[in-house]
C-alpha cells in the first residue's frame, strides 16, 4: 500500500509540473470569449411609424448578418400604442440577445417596448414607467374602454414577461392605476397612481433569494454596459439612425395604392403611344417610389424590384417581338403583380414564407385599390377627354395617314393576304392599316412601326390582319 501511495504522489507531482493547466500558465488554457457583434437602434423622441420602420429594417439586417446582440438605445416620452405593439412583435423575431438601455427615459409606450427585451439596463439618471393608455390627444379614455384596454395590455405583458421575475407585475403597475404592487410585506405601489421607477429603484432587490425588481444593471453609457457584459474591446457595434427617408417613407407607404395606380396607368398609356416619353418616365418613377418606400419601411429588400423588372422585360418581349405568345405575357404580368405584393408584405429572414390571409390581406387590399384607381382614371380619360391631348397620343387615335375610308363589306379579309398597304396609325404592335384607301384593324407580327410605314398582309387572325413591314 505504501508503494502505491508513493507512486500516486510521484504521478501528481509530474502532472503538476508538466500540465499546461497548472500554475502561472493556467490562464493560457482558457479560451478567449467570443467576439460579439452588436446592433444599436436608437429609440428617440415620440414613438411613431418612422421609428417602427428603422427598427424593423435594423432587425432584418441584423438577422441577415447573424448579429449576436440587439440593443435599443431608448430615450422616449412614449407615443403611438399601435406602433409600439408592432415594434414589440418585431423585437420578438430577433433570435439573439435583446437589451434595452434606458438612456434617460422609457415612458409610456417606451416601457412596453423595453419589457419585450430580455434585459433592461439603466443610466444612473434613467426613469421608466407611467404607461397608461390615453387618447391621441393625451386625454383619459372612458372607463369601460380603459378596463378593456388595460386587461389586454396586462395579458400581453404577462405573455412576454413570463420567466422574467417581477417584470409582469411591475409593468402592470405602470399600466393600471388601480393595480396594487406588493412583494412580500413591501408595498411598492398603492391603488390610485401609476408606477414609475428610477434606475436605483429598478435595481432594488426583493424576495428570497433576492432578485432585482426590473433592471439588469446600471451603466454610465452604452460602452460601459457592453464592456461590463462582454469585456473591453470584445464587441463590434453598428448603430442605425432614423433618417429623413424613414419619415418620408411613412407618408409614401400610406399612399402606396395611389402611386401604384398612377404608375400602372402611366405605363399603359406609354405602351399605347409611339416612342418613349413622359408617361414612360413617370410610370417608372412612380413604381420605383413604391418599391423604395417599402424597402425603407423595412417591409422588403431590393428583390421585388428585380422581379418586377424581369416581368416587365417578358411583357415587352411579347408585345414587341413575340405578339400572340400569351404564355410569355402571362408570366410577365404574374411576376409584376407578384412583385407588388412581395414589396408590401412584411417578410422576415429567419422565418419561412408561408402564404396566409393575415400576411397578404393588407397588400392585397392595397393592390386591389391600385387597380381600381388605374381603371377608374382610364375610364375617366375615355369618357371625359375623348378629344384631349392624352387621347390624341394613344396609338389608336394618334397620327393617321390616308383617307380613312371604312372597308367595303364585300371585300373578304382573306383576299387581302399578300397585299401591300401603309400603317394608318402607329403599330405598337396593333393599330390600323390602309389598303386601297380602306382602313383595317391590324397587328404587326414582330416589332413596331410608325404611321406611314409600308406593310404587307401575311395572314388574318380572328380579330384583325397580321402584317409585317414591307422590305424596300
Amino acid at each position: 500500500m505504501s508503494r502505491f501511495l508513493l507512486w500516486v504522489v510521484r504521478v501528481s507531482v509530474w502532472v503538476g509540473i508538466f500540465s499546461p493547466l497548472s500554475g502561472a500558465d493556467e490562464h493560457r488554457a482558457v479560451e478567449p470569449a467570443k467576439h460579439v457583434s452588436v446592433v444599436v437602434i436608437p429609440i428617440r423622441d415620440e414613438i411613431d411609424q418612422p421609428t417602427l420602420f428603422v427598427l424593423r429594417r435594423g432587425i432584418k439586417q441584423a438577422l441577415d448578418q447573424k448579429v449576436d446582440v440587439l440593443v435599443l438605445d431608448m430615450n422616449t416620452p412614449g407615443g403611438s400604442g399601435a406602433a409600439a405593439f408592432e415594434m414589440m412583435e418585431a423585437v420578438g423575431k430577433f433570435t439573439g440577445k435583446t437589451i434595452t438601455f434606458v438612456n434617460k427615459e422609457a415612458m409610456s409606450a417606451g416601457a412596453f417596448i423595453a419589457a419585450s427585451t430580455e434585459e433592461i439596463w439603466f443610466m444612473p439618471q434613467g426613469i421608466i414607467g407611467a404607461a397608461a393608455a390615453v387618447t391621441s390627444e393625451g386625454q383619459d379614455i372612458p372607463e369601460t374602454m380603459r378596463l378593456k384596454i388595460n386587461s389586454f395590455l396586462r395579458a400581453k405583458i404577462r405573455a412576454i414577461s413570463e420567466g422574467k421575475g417581477y417584470r409582469g407585475q411591475v409593468i402592470s403597475a405602470m399600466i393600471d392605476k388601480d393595480y396594487e404592487l406588493k412583494i412580500g410585506d413591501k408595498l411598492l405601489k398603492k391603488p390610485g397612481e401609476l408606477l414609475s421607477l428610477t434606475a436605483e429603484e429598478a435595481m432594488a432587490a426583493y424576495g428570497t433569494p433576492p432578485q432585482a425588481l426590473l433592471g439588469a444593471g446600471i451603466a454610465n453609457d452604452l460602452d460601459a454596459l457592453l464592456t461590463e457584459k462582454y469585456g473591453k474591446n470584445n464587441y463590434t457595434v453598428t448603430e442605425l439612425e432614423v433618417t429623413w427617408s424613414e419619415k418620408v417613407a411613412q407618408y409614401l407607404t400610406g399612399i402606396a395604392p395611389v402611386l401604384l395606380g398612377l404608375g400602372m396607368l402611366a405605363l399603359f398609356i406609354e405602351f399605347k403611344t409611339p416612342g418613349f416619353g413622359f408617361f414612360g418616365i413617370a410610370g417608372i418613377v412612380l413604381l420605383a417610389v413604391v418599391f423604395l418606400s417599402s424597402y425603407v419601411a423595412g417591409l422588403s429588400g431590393h428583390e421585388p424590384m428585380l422581379v418586377f423588372v424581369f416581368g416587365l422585360i417578358l411583357l415587352v418581349l411579347e408585345l414587341v417581338f413575340f405578339p400572340g405568345v400569351v404564355a410569355v405575357a402571362f408570366i410577365g404580368l404574374t411576376l409584376m403583380i407578384g412583385s407588388f405584393l412581395w414589396a408590401m408584405t412584411d417578410v422576415w429572414p429567419n422565418q419561412p414564407f408561408i402564404l396566409s390571409s393575415d400576411l397578404l390581406l393588407v397588400p392585397l387590399e392595397k393592390l386591389m385599390l391600385a387597380f381600381l384607381i388605374a381603371g377608374g382614371l382610364l375610364a375617366a380619360i375615355f369618357r371625359f377627354l375623348p378629344q384631349g391631348w392624352i387621347w390624341q397620343r394613344l396609338a389608336i387615335g394618334g397620327a393617321v395617314v390616308g383617307t380613312g375610308r371604312p372597308p367595303s363589306e364585300n371585300i373578304e379579309r382573306a383576299s387581302l393576304i399578300g397585299r401591300v398597304g401603309i400603317a394608318a396609325t402607329s403599330l405598337f404592335p396593333s393599330g390600323q392599316v390602309e389598303i386601297d384607301g380602306a382602313r383595317y384593324e391590324a397587328r404587326l407580327e414582330v416589332g413596331f412601326a410608325e404611321a406611314g410605314t409600308p406593310v404587307k398582309v401575311v395572314r388574318q387572325s380572328q380579330f384583325n390582319l397580321v402584317v409585317e413591314v414591307e422590305k424596300t
